[in-house]
């Protein structure tokens, strides 16, 4: 089966960077901080929302003048490891290169939110009744997405191993 070149991947990672700023860039020049609006009622909002803490809001009240160099530091060092991955063919199959390029245009997203501001733009509110998620945009969508296709080639490389084995 032939495997599309790297490149592509790296395209991928691009138009999930520039649909993150697209839509970061549509809520903030169209609402403030605080705005909200119900999409769906009793499940989705449209709010938004600033953090400056990593994912769900950890350390976003720390107050530490480290946390958003520490911040950005690290999500730069792993944008440099997936380029790398990703360039060198270490990446896997096509699932984890999907993944990871995923992974890479969301960190990316991410990062010059922090790189900007200092925290990160988020605006989408999923909710069932009262009970609340955290709150995030397109970039957190895209790495937890390419989070669960790096998983799946990962176990299924193991299943295939142990299979071998047996």
């Amino acid at each position: 089966m032939r495997r599309p070149p790297e490149w592509q991947y790296l395209i991928l990672a691009a138009c999930a960077l520039l649909a993150d700023r697209l839509t970061k860039f549509a809520v903030e020049r169209w609402s403030v901080p605080g705005f909200e609006h119900v999409l769906v009622p009793g499940m989705l909002n449209l709010i938004h929302t600033n953090n400056p803490g990593v994912a769900f809001g950890l350390f976003a009240d720390s107050g530490s003048p480290w946390l958003s160099p520490l911040l950005i530091l690290f999500s730069a060092s792993v944008i440099v490891f997936l380029v790398w991955l990703l360039t060198t063919g270490r990446a896997g199959g096509n699932a984890g290169k999907t993944g990871m390029a995923l992974i890479l245009g969301g960190a990316a997203g991410n990062l010059l939110d922090r790189v900007v501001r200092h925290s990160v733009t988020d605006f989408i509110d999923f909710h069932i009744g009262t009970h609340h998620w955290y709150t995030f945009n397109i970039a957190d969508s895209v790495i937890v997405a390419g989070s669960f296709l790096v998983l799946f080639e990962l176990l299924k490389d193991w299943k295939q191993a142990a299979e071998e084995k047996a």
